[in-house]
């Protein structure tokens, strides 16, 4: 009988090898080490097999699915992946109030923390992608086109005419937008000997705070922080106080996320056209909402102070920061220099 390697045998082979072994056993009466030399594998295992069919029965020889089951010890349920997969198909960062223009590492590891609270590290968001099939490509040259050309019809067209109906109506116009509180270490440098990077200690807890900015060119500044994440709820909220402080009507220049066109929250602004009115920029072009060089800056001062010890701590700091900035009006008034925001100085 010819010899059989059962080295190039895959589970369902090896299952169909130890059934043969113990058939021939049954009817020739071989030898373990007959039946080793036809099997092509070592007499201790063949006898093992024996020995487990004689006490266990045929079935305990049953090959057994190795190696963990599918989807287990996934850090992110099968329902979560396919939540992430659809945003990153369907929208761009900006559009979920991420600083990011495309979806990259960094931008996804933003998305699942923001939604999901979970951490990802970027050797893990590489497996998802490339499970997901995923690979990284560059932007169609047409998207870049149309932008422009919005953005041109923005500055050509749309800001004039309200500049122009507010200057006539007496309104002020501030342009809004918000951001995550968030200490971490992404966008600072610290000077250390060559070849000895700096450590800055960083809390290991992440607290849920937001911030909603408002400024004007004449470096009037309105903000508010707040637990979890900016909805409609809150947004009305943060109108309601900037209405209230207002000496005039405002009209408000904002992105285009969820939030700002809920329902509710046109229904809340047409009740009270007398007071407010909002307005929004064209989309995928952060750059032209000075409010985004506030952020920056609030963000680059929240990171470059000592960490916070526990979120009262830093709900505290970052107050202290926005209230230094909205001090200094010529500071405020500075974002308004940045090239693509120079338009609504």
């Amino acid at each position: 009988m010819e010899k059989i390697d059962a080295r190039k045998l895959g589970p369902e082979g090896r299952e169909t090898l130890r059934k043969m072994v113990l058939r021939l056993n049954t009817q020739s009466g071989m030898t373990g080490v007959e039946l080793a030399k036809i099997a092509g594998v070592h007499v201790r295992t063949v006898q093992a097999w024996l020995r487990k069919a004689r006490t266990d029965g045929v079935g305990a020889l049953v090959e057994k699915t190795r190696g963990r089951p599918y989807g287990a010890c996934r850090k992110l349920t099968m329902a979560q992946e396919v939540w992430v997969r659809q945003r990153i198909v369907a929208a761009v960062p900006e559009q979920l109030s991420l600083p990011f223009a495309l979806w990259t590492r960094r931008a996804i590891q933003a998305l699942v923390e923001q939604q999901f609270g979970l951490q990802l590290s970027d050797r893990l968001v590489g497996k998802y992608l490339k499970r997901w099939g995923y690979t990284a490509q560059r932007p169609v040259k047409k998207a870049m086109e149309q932008r422009s050309d919005l953005v041109q019809a923005w500055l050509r067209e749309r800001y004039p005419a309200i500049a122009t109906r507010a200057k006539a109506e007496g309104a002020v116009i501030y342009w809004a937008d918000e951001t995550a509180v968030k200490e971490d270490t992404n966008w600072i440098r610290g000077f250390a000997p060559a070849g000895r990077t700096p450590v800055l200690e960083a809390s290991a807890r992440w607290a849920k705070l937001s911030m909603i900015s408002a400024i004007t060119n004449r470096g009037e500044i309105a903000f508010q922080i707040v637990e979890g994440t900016i909805n409609a709820e809150r947004f009305i909220e943060f109108l309601e106080r900037l209405i209230a402080s207002a000496a005039s009507k405002v009209f408000l220049i904002v992105d285009n996320l969820r939030v700002h066109h809920a329902k509710l929250v046109q229904a809340w602004v047409e009740t009270r056209r007398a007071q407010i009115e909002l307005f929004y920029l064209p989309p995928y072009a952060p750059e032209s909402n000075p409010d985004e060089y506030l952020n920056h800056d609030f963000k680059t001062a929240l990171r470059l102070e000592p960490p916070s010890r526990d979120d009262s701590q830093l709900l505290k700091k970052a107050h202290a920061i926005m209230d230094r900035i909205a001090s200094l009006p010529e500071r405020v008034r500075s974002y308004f220099e940045h090239p693509a925001a120079a338009y609504a100085a």
